[in-house]
């Protein structure tokens, strides 16, 4: 799994590529919103469309980052959610939780209103 970080309006976006099934790659992304959080950046971004799977684990790194940003009075927006991981959202009713859109331009845009 890699994590590209950009930079757009004040918004981290984290793009994500390969799967997310645990392990010190996925704990890493939990760590880059840590860190994000520590540079003062509350408004982030996790574009998915380059994630093909995530278990029970890409879950939690997912939630744990939600609740760090909320804890330090931000929050976390997904984009590009394929059908596979929107399923999952879907099972699990945490599409209820996650603030999805189509691309990462659409969720910048969604903490601009």
């Amino acid at each position: 799994m890699t994590i590209k970080e950009e930079r757009r309006d004040g918004v981290a976006v984290l793009v994500v590529k390969g799967k997310m099934m645990g392990g010190p790659e996925t704990a890493a992304l939990h760590q880059k919103v840590k860190e994000l959080i520590g540079e003062g950046v509350k408004k982030v971004v996790i574009d998915l469309s380059g994630v093909k799977w995530l278990n029970s684990s890409g879950l939690g790194v997912l939630m744990g980052a939600m609740t760090s940003l909320r804890n330090a009075g931000g929050d976390l927006k997904l984009s590009g959610v394929t059908d596979k991981v929107q399923s999952l959202f879907m099972i699990t009713k945490l599409i209820t939780i996650f603030d999805t859109y189509d691309t990462p331009e659409e969720a910048v845009a969604a903490f601009q209103s």
